[in-house]
């Protein structure tokens, strides 16, 4: 199973990245899929999750209303896109599967991706 984040990058205070999770070897269709980061310092935090059909989003409180998570099942490819951006969203971006998108513990995901690094700048 493989899961390849892509789209980081540094930004401006205000700018918007678009993340990208590329899955292989996993019946993508059959995972509710998420996001979580992590600052220099900081414990994993959950940032969202999207169901398997992708019928149903969730979202930590810091990035509602700016953060939009995505799937496209007929390309196994999991989205982000993130607006507004500020210097506390700095971190490491990654991608995980989970049988449930209302999962929020990263040990209930199965499996993960490398990360891809975004930074934004004041």
């Amino acid at each position: 199973v493989q899961l390849k984040e892509s789209g980081g990058g540094l930004v401006q205070t205000g700018g918007s990245l678009r993340l990208s999770c590329a899955v292989s070897e996993l019946t993508f269709s059959s995972y509710a899929m998420g996001w979580f980061r992590q600052a220099p310092g900081k414990e994993r935090e959950y940032v969202a999750s999207i169901a398997e059909g992708g019928g149903s989003t969730y979202y930590a409180d810091s990035v509602k209303g700016r953060f939009t998570v995505s799937r496209d099942n007929t390309k196994n490819t999991l989205y982000l896109q993130m607006n507004s951006l500020q210097p506390g969203d700095t971190a490491v971006y990654t991608c995980a599967a989970a049988r449930s998108a209302y999962y929020r513990a990263g040990s209930l995901y199965e499996y993960w991706g490398q990360g891809t690094q975004v930074t934004v700048s004041s």
